[in-house]
This record gives C-alpha cells, structure tokens and sequence, in this order.
C-alpha cells in the first residue's frame, strides 16, 4: 500500500464534471473533431493544468507505437565530456517533444548490455551508446530492435552510425606546437587501446611525433582505461620509474588528467609536475589551477545533435552510410 495516489483521467474528468471519454477527447487533441463546445474544452484544460497532469504516455504509445523517448547510454556521469554530451542531448530532444532517458554502464560491457536492455524495456524509439567495448558482436542483437547511433566512440566492424569527434588531426596538431618549442619528451596516458576514442588520439600523437622526426620510446605510452583511478596509477607508476616527471604529459581523457592531478597533488602539492600539461577534453576548472593545461575542447552540442539527427533519420527509414559523422574540436591554449 502507498499513501501516493495516480491522478488518472478519471479524475480529471469528475473535478471538469464531463465524461471520462469527453476529458480523453480533449486532452488527446481530438476536440474539435467531436465537436466539444470551447467552455468545455477550456474547462478541462484548466483543471488539468491546475493538477499538472499529462495523458499517460503509455497509452499514447499504444496507439501511435512512439513514447517519443529516446535512449542515451554513457560510460560515467562523473567524466565532464559525457556529462556535457547527455546535457546537450537533452536539451535537444526537449526542443522537439521528446524525453531522454538515460542509464550508464560504467565502462563495463555486462551492465552496458543491462541498461540497453533497460531502455528497450522502456519502449525508447531510439538509442544512442557510447560504447565502452570495442566487440562489434555485442551490439549486433540491438540493430533489429530500435534505431541505434554510438556517440564520441566507433566500432568500424559495425554498420552502426556514428557521431565522433574528429580527434587524430586535431591532438598532431596540439602535441606538434610543443614539439615544434623544442620539447623531446612527451608521454601518452590512454584509455581502453580497443576502443576509437582511444585509437584516434593514440594516432594524432604519434603522427605528431613522425612529422617532427621523433622516435617514439617505449616509456612513453601507456594505456589502460579512462577511470581517474588509471591516470593516477599511471602516474605514479612513471614517476616511481623514472624518479621524476615527463618534460612533457598529454592525457586523452579529462578523467586522466584528473587522476595524474590527484598524484601530484598528494605528492607534491602541484609544486613539481611535468613541464608540459596537455589534455583532450576541457573544463573551466583548469582555468584555476596553478598549473597551465592545454585543452582540445570537444563540442557537445554538435556531437548530440549529429547523433540525434541520425536516430530520428532512421526513424523515418532513411538509409545512413557506414562513415561516421566526424565533429571539428578547437584548441583551448592556456599556456
């Protein structure tokens, strides 16, 4: 038992004094057709705004096979850039009538598979993923169910749309202006290597590092996931290696960057640190910090309405390629 009572249409229609039915016609729209006097119509709506009551959305889903919802799966609400990404996504589907629904798999494939089969349950219309697994298997099942893009990560052994930030050129860039200053020492700290998100700065790194003639050690490149817990083991992994820091440090993720922080904050409270700080992902906390951190600033919004436009294209059965959809990023220099 609950002491909560469900405000059906039942009761807006006693509290309106019509029927059951005439409520029903007037808040589903249909008024005019049945010919329903305007005192009656205002009436009804009144009430119903007074008690802030909507039809059930899983009535209206019955008839027109639509909850006008759709599905959003990040890895992890704390990383700031999906933070950003689920904000935009749902600013975007309120702009046109839609709820985003949204659960996260904590980079772990089991309990990403739980929460997609969650938001089916749910009756979604679509679904966008940023996957945390590189196996184009796992996904396979969910194609024939409900329209699915992934967001900001790919699977190029799957068919499935994608929305990216068009990463490679954009970190050669970045670690090519500090190579290009006289730096030789720049570390990579990764996340998962069989994810793109991953492979695409791992590549504008070392495309950085061939334009400018410099062999790559092996040193410099370590990749686990992109947890805080990883950057900051990372970092005291090299630091205790080496007795030192990197001339140089570039960090693919802003959760990364986080954990590297938090080790030299306990080390050595931000007063020793590498030479050099760059990041892929920005936030306007850097802006505070002692220490001067060259961002690469993805676009949110743009990245949630490429993915957005390509669930709603599926929906109206518009065929897509297999190419993703690749967003510019910009160049945050603070130092």
């Amino acid at each position: 038992m609950t002491a909560f009572k469900r405000l059906t249409i039942d009761d807006i229609a006693r509290l309106a004094q019509v029927s059951r039915t005439t409520a029903s016609m007037v808040l589903n729209g249909h008024a005019e057709r049945y010919r329903i006097s305007r005192a009656t119509v205002e009436r009804v709506e009144r009430i119903a705004r007074e008690q802030h009551f909507n039809p059930s959305q899983s009535a209206r889903s019955l008839r027109s096979r639509r909850s006008n919802s759709i599905g959003l799966v990040i890895p992890d609400l704390t990383n700031s850039a999906h933070a950003a990404l689920a904000q935009s996504m749902e600013s975007l589907c309120r702009e046109c009538d839609h709820q985003l629904v949204l659960v996260t798999s904590d980079e772990d494939p089991v309990r990403e598979t739980e929460g997609m089969a969650h938001l089916v349950s749910r009756q979604v219309d679509g679904m966008v993923v940023v996957p945390c697994s590189g196996d184009a298997g796992q996904y396979q099942p969910w194609l024939k169910r409900l329209p699915l893009v992934f967001a900001d990560r790919r699977i190029d052994a799957q068919p499935v749309p994608s929305a990216v930030t068009d990463a490679t050129g954009i970190v050669a860039e970045l670690i090519g202006e500090k190579l290009a200053s006289g730096v030789s020492e720049v570390v990579f700290f990764g996340g998962q290597p069989d994810l793109s998100a991953s492979g695409d700065r791992l590549a504008g790194y070392r495309q950085a590092l061939a334009a400018h003639g410099i062999a790559e050690r092996g040193d410099w490149v370590f990749q686990h996931d992109f947890q805080r817990e990883s950057g900051y083991a990372m970092m005291k992994n090299w630091y205790q290696s080496h007795g030192r820091y990197p001339e140089a440090l570039f960090t693919a993720s802003i959760t990364l960057l986080e954990g590297a922080l938090a080790f030299i904050s306990d080390t050595h409270a931000l007063r020793e640190a590498p030479g050099c700080l760059m990041t892929f992902d920005d936030h306007p906390l850097l802006d505070c910090l002692p220490l001067r951190i060259d961002a690469i600033v993805q676009d949110s919004m743009a990245l949630a309405r490429a993915s957005l436009d390509q669930v709603f294209a599926l929906l109206a059965g518009i065929e897509l390629g297999d190419g993703a959809v690749r967003v510019p990023a910009s160049l945050h220099r603070r130092q």
